[in-house]
């Protein structure tokens, strides 16, 4: 049995998919710190440690055949409340776990990074040899890390997913995403705000189906011979038209709103998709789950869905900025 380690594997995305490794008949250990909770049911091939990655102890990495490095300080303004435990936890903590993984002979890692990397790039699609231009703390983390693991390709099999923006319904739910936050506003306010630059709603967002995600890192795990980097975002969607889709979906009107913030940038998935990997859900697929979840009563607006104001309400992380 595949012995597989899941940093981060109660946050958004791997509440979805450590059920999908057990499924698949792996032994699972899950180390996360819990800062929003654990929505992992039990299972007798499941363990989960409640410890910050940067706390891991050396026993944690015995006999692992793998390892999926989920954990981090995420998103832009999570990152700029405390620069420094930012780059502890996303670099030196990501450092640490890849010494440790190779010294107890793990075979695989893959790293969770992020599309955002490649910073302003004018709408144009971007591929994994394209000059990385990160503009702020968050995406600045995610490129060193990068380049620590990178810097092991020769003493085990090294997969870096570079996601476009996650949207769609998990257990652990956020709802600080473009996709997720723009549904519930229309679920909850009858009203959409569509934040968009200068020229209306033309700056563009790559999205990525969370089943998709969490089935590309099982598809990984399942594939080592596949190594490298990889770009993951199938739909490339403005934020007017993104907005338009959800209104199509769940009656409401769209508002417009200029922001200061001018990134556009789409993503290029083909040597992902060259390489065997096919996605199945679109950004439609996530905005209707979330509606029928929320119709049920599955799902609330609820502060601990927004990283930023719970770390601030739970004191988690201090501003330093």
């Amino acid at each position: 049995m595949k012995h597989v380690l899941v940093t981060g594997g109660c946050g958004y995305k791997g509440s979805v998919l450590v059920p999908k490794l057990l499924a698949a008949g792996y032994k699972v250990r899950v180390i996360d710190n819990q800062w929003f909770g654990n929505y992992l049911e039990p299972h007798h091939n499941l363990l989960v440690q409640k410890v910050d990655i940067r706390d891991i102890g050396f026993m944690a990495f015995k006999q692992l055949d793998a390892i999926i490095h989920l954990a981090a300080i995420a998103n832009d303004p999570c990152g700029e409340l405390d620069a420094k435990l930012t780059w502890e936890v996303n670099v030196l903590g990501t450092l640490r776990i890849a010494e440790a993984a190779w010294r107890c002979r793990t075979k695989q890692f893959i790293f969770a990074s992020s599309a955002s990397v490649y910073g302003l790039k004018d709408n144009r699609q971007v591929v994994e040899d394209d000059m990385l231009q990160p503009v702020s703390d968050y995406n600045k983390t995610k490129m060193c890390a990068e380049r620590v693991l990178l810097s092991y390709a020769d003493k085990m099999a090294i997969q870096i997913v570079r996601p476009a923006t996650v949207c769609g319904y998990s257990m652990r739910m956020r709802l600080d995403t473009m996709v997720n936050m723009l549904t519930m506003q229309a679920l909850t306010k009858g009203e959409i705000t569509a934040h968009c630059g200068e020229h209306g709603g033309d700056l563009m967002r790559p999205n990525i189906h969370i089943e998709d995600i969490t089935d590309l890192y099982l598809w990984l795990v399942e594939h080592p011979e596949i190594t490298g980097v990889f770009n993951a975002g199938f739909e490339n969607i403005s934020a007017m038209k993104t907005a338009e889709i959800i209104a199509e979906l769940i009656p409401a009107k769209i508002n417009i709103t200029p922001v200061q913030d001018k990134r556009s940038y789409a993503v290029d998935s083909s040597k992902l998709l060259n390489s065997g990997f096919q996605p199945i859900f679109t950004v439609r697929d996530a905005i209707a789950k979330i509606a029928r979840v929320y119709k049920a009563g599955g799902l609330k607006d609820e502060q601990h869905c927004y990283n930023l104001a719970h770390m601030r309400a739970k004191g988690l992380i201090a501003e330093t900025r």
